[in-house]
């Protein structure tokens, strides 16, 4: 008996070009290159920031313990931004109470019983008259109970008017907006659905015998 050749038929639309896709890198540099643009304009466009910074250090009494210093200095740390002396600081600033909230923080050391006051502004003039203004706020209200305390809190140094913004250039925004959309567009290369290889060939199906192939079985 013969053997019967057959043929697969393959179907008509294999025959199509595919799409092309987008490389990945051209996704991920697109999106590092529009960051960076957007981080560039924003240092551009917001105002530069200056920041000035006074300091108070705080002294025993005649009849003071030198270790309780050092505790006075971390509670006038946390006293400094409080109500009453910014009420009376703003008077001295010429600015509005809200804006000394926003604007003022304060630091301690744990091994030095002395407070920092740093102040922010568009102005340096005004960033020194802040922190001027809250320390000599916080040292009236201080030495008002240093007869209970055995405690005096005295200025060490006085804010200066800054030379220079303490807020970061537009290269330095333009570098982290680049390194923000580099890392977005990294996120979605990762998270995209991937696209899968060659679909299988579907199986050749065998053509109908002939007539011819059937009588010659026979």
């Amino acid at each position: 008996m013969s053997e019967i050749l057959t043929r697969g038929h393959r179907p008509s639309g294999s025959s199509l070009p595919r799409a092309r896709t987008v490389p990945a890198w051209s996704l991920l540099a697109a999106t590092t290159v529009l960051g960076g643009a957007l981080g560039g304009a924003y240092g551009v466009v917001k105002p530069p920031a200056y920041t000035a910074t006074s300091y108070v250090i705080a002294v025993p009494t005649d009849k003071g313990d030198p270790s309780a210093a050092l505790g006075f200095a971390q509670a006038y740390g946390r006293v400094a931004t409080q109500l009453a002396v910014l009420g009376d600081a703003q008077v001295w600033a010429g600015v509005p109470l809200k804006t000394l909230e926003a604007d003022v923080r304060t630091a301690t050391s744990p091994d030095a019983p002395m407070v920092a006051v740093s102040a922010t502004s568009s102005r340096p003039d005004r960033a020194a008259d802040m922190a001027n203004a809250v320390t000599r706020s916080l040292t009236q209200h201080a030495n008002a109970s240093q007869k209970s305390t055995h405690v005096q809190l005295l200025s060490f140094s006085r804010a200066m008017k800054p030379t220079s913004a303490s807020s970061p250039s537009p290269t330095v925004t333009g570098l982290v907006g680049a390194s923000a959309g580099g890392l977005l567009g990294g996120l979605v290369l990762l998270v995209r659905p991937r696209r899968t290889g060659d679909t299988a060939r579907p199986a050749s199906v065998p053509g109908p015998a002939t007539a011819a192939d059937v009588h010659g079985q026979l």
